[in-house]
């Protein structure tokens, strides 16, 4: 399982369907998006195919409200359904909101308690108006190096809200920062730990960082597989929302940083944190994206979502990790931790009971020498 993608970020816009016709001027409000939505839909499958053959079955979408795809109301996670129709894969929805800078409206306005509600209404009858109930909460982020109070919300309302709907949270912290805080301000709403992903802990350079992490009690999602370069993403400089445009910005040079994160070093990461048992509280992903492919051709931009079954895998095999340990990460930690509770000890409800699968006839498929998790993950409304 492929537990934080973002399956409708592959392509950056409309342009690349020629643009909306006509239009000198780009109107949101007159630009007709459906077929830009197939567009979206068919390079989804299209990147997807194959992992079936690879042994996966199932992918998690942790894409917030006007992120990584997903538009600022959440009506396209509508979208999803047909993804997994066409693919065979089962697909869950997370829900959240992103950093401020990159949020709605809305969002950045919301309090505690509407966002509260919005996070069960999305899990119980379906994220705005797309009928998809959301599976997990997430991926709710902080900022590098410091908790906002926008972030700060935001992790308040997925922690109240797991209580409500008992599903897991799912964090995104910045290049590994925070994510003790994360844990600190969870705790204080009485959130179990073992029902808690820390996000892209893979992306942190100190490996004992991520051991103070994994001895709280959550897992940690090493989950940037793939993404060996890319750049520090930062609003647009003059401060305005992503969906402005930028006229006030001077022409000229500014610096932006970038990161590079070998995939050598997560694979030796992942053998020497499985080595002293932390195997049952890992879990792998690419979080890929369309610009990301671009940046990483060797990888992501060459093998799509099929680069961690086909090639990090034999990584992991050359650094001793057993295929019971796989197993654990690919198989029996998403499905544990997908599975509706207050605890992993006590659940409410099946992923598949709780969020439905979108093809009727996919099947969960086992690769060689893996066993079935016993709550196929599913997707819904």
């Amino acid at each position: 399982m492929l537990t934080h993608e973002h399956l409708l970020s592959l392509l950056p816009g409309p342009g690349v369907l020629g643009g909306p016709a006509g239009a000198a001027e780009f109107d949101a409000a007159d630009f007709d998006a459906t077929e830009f939505d197939e567009a979206r839909i068919a390079a989804a499958v299209a990147a997807l195919s194959g992992l079936r053959a690879s042994g996966f079955g199932t992918v998690v979408d942790l894409s917030p409200y006007g992120d990584a795809g997903r538009d600022a109301h959440g009506a396209n996670a509508a979208l999803l359904p047909r993804i997994a129709e066409a693919s065979g894969l089962h697909v869950i929805s997370g829900t959240a909101t992103y950093r401020a800078e990159f949020s709605p409206e809305w969002v950045r306005r919301a309090g505690i308690d509407e966002l509260v509600d919005r996070f069960v209404a999305d899990a119980t009858t379906g994220i705005g108006e797309s009928g998809v109930r959301a599976g997990i909460l997430g991926e709710q982020p902080t900022s590098e190096g410091r908790v906002l109070e926008h972030e700060e919300r935001g992790l308040r309302a997925v922690g109240r809200a797991h209580h409500r709907t008992g599903l897991s949270i799912n964090t995104h912290t910045t290049h590994g920062t925070m994510a003790l805080e994360q844990i600190d301000l969870l705790q204080e709403e009485e959130v179990p730990l073992d029902r808690v992903v820390i996000g892209h802990m893979d992306n942190h350079p100190d490996l004992d960082y991520v051991r103070r992490v994994l001895d709280r009690g959550v897992t940690v999602g090493f989950d940037s597989i793939g993404k060996e370069y890319w750049d520090v993403r930062r609003p647009p400089p003059d401060g305005r929302q992503p969906d402005s445009r930028p006229d006030s910005q001077p022409d000229g040079r500014f610096d932006k940083p970038a990161i590079k994160q070998s995939d050598r070093t997560r694979a030796h990461r992942l053998a020497t944190l499985v080595a002293e048992g932390y195997a049952d509280q890992i879990v792998l992903s690419q979080h890929l994206t369309g610009g990301q492919m671009w940046l990483n051709p060797a990888t992501h931009g060459r093998h799509g979502y099929g680069y961690l079954g086909r090639v990090f895998l034999t990584h992991l095999g050359e650094h001793g990790i057993s295929s019971d340990a796989i197993d654990r990460m690919l198989i029996a930690n998403p499905a544990r931790l997908l599975a509706v509770g207050h605890s992993s000890t006590e659940p409410i409800r099946s992923p598949s009971q709780f969020a439905h699968r979108a093809n009727p006839s996919a099947k969960l498929v086992r690769p060689p020498n893996q066993d079935v998790p016993s709550h196929p993950c599913r997707m819904a409304p």
